[in-house]
C-alpha cells in the first residue's frame, strides 16, 4: 500500500501513534505499509477515515482519475 506509508509520513505520525489510535498492533500497520499483508475492507475504511484520503490513495498513492470521459 504505497499511499499508506506516504500519508503517514506526510502527516508526521509514527507507526506506533497510528496503531494505537486505530487499536491495531504496530506490526500489523508495518505489514500493511510494506505489502506483507493486505487490510480487509473495514480496515481500509478505517484508514481512509483516519487519514482523510480515499481508499484509492491508500492503495496506489494517488487519487483516482478516470481514464475515459463519457
Amino acid at each position: 500500500m504505497i499511499g499508506l506509508k506516504q500519508i503517514r509520513k506526510k502527516k508526521k505520525l509514527s507507526q506506533l501513534k497510528v496503531a494505537m489510535d486505530l487499536s491495531i498492533s504496530r506490526e500489523a500497520l508495518s505489514y500493511y505499509e510494506n505489502d506483507k499483508r493486505s487490510p480487509d475492507v473495514p480496515m481500509l475504511l478505517l484508514l481512509s477515515d483516519y487519514f482523510d484520503v480515499s481508499i484509492d490513495y491508500l492503495i496506489r498513492g494517488k487519487e483516482f482519475t478516470p481514464k475515459n470521459k463519457f
